[in-house]
């Protein structure tokens, strides 16, 4: 299975960089991830946030695939535990999907035209995080379900 992982803005702490590098390591025996980091629209006037939104997802949508299957991280998404997270890999795996994308958009959000472009819209929390953490807890979630899936020790 290809996993991409289109996210806006570049990760500046080392210490989250490291994080995210050492899952994707763990993650080559079972999936080629690739990430793909575009670069959010400055917002200078609160007023055009829909703007820059909506210029992102022009962006964001022309890297994914017509047969990709998308996931959105979007507050107002699903909260899966980590096993049902993983059985959502599992099956669209086993629907026979060859790319599947994951689409983290900017600290405001992503567009609307990318929301109705996903198959499936997964909330990590109802917590609120730094926008950066959101990669490396995608990573090690990915990582995390293919080990419960596989039956391998790592999920407790």
């Amino acid at each position: 299975m290809k996993i991409k992982i289109i996210a806006l803005g570049k990760i500046k702490e080392k210490f989250l960089k490291d994080g995210v590098d050492e899952f994707l390591k763990r993650l080559t025996p079972y999936a080629s991830v690739e990430i793909v980091e575009l670069n959010p629209v400055e917002i200078k006037d609160e007023n055009l946030t829909q703007k820059a939104l909506d210029e992102e997802g022009g962006n964001i949508l022309s890297h994914i695939k017509e047969d990709s299957y998308v996931i959105t991280m979007e507050i107002q998404g699903k909260q899966l535990s980590s096993e049902e997270f993983a059985q959502k890999i599992n099956d669209i795996t086993m629907s026979g999907v060859s790319e599947l994308t994951f689409v983290i958009g900017s600290s405001c959000g992503i567009s609307s035209k990318v929301s109705q472009r996903a198959d499936f819209k997964l909330s990590m929390s109802k917590m609120t995080f730094l926008h950066q953490f959101a990669r490396l807890i995608l990573v090690e979630q990915i990582y995390r379900a293919f080990k419960i899936l596989k039956g391998e020790k790592y999920h407790k």
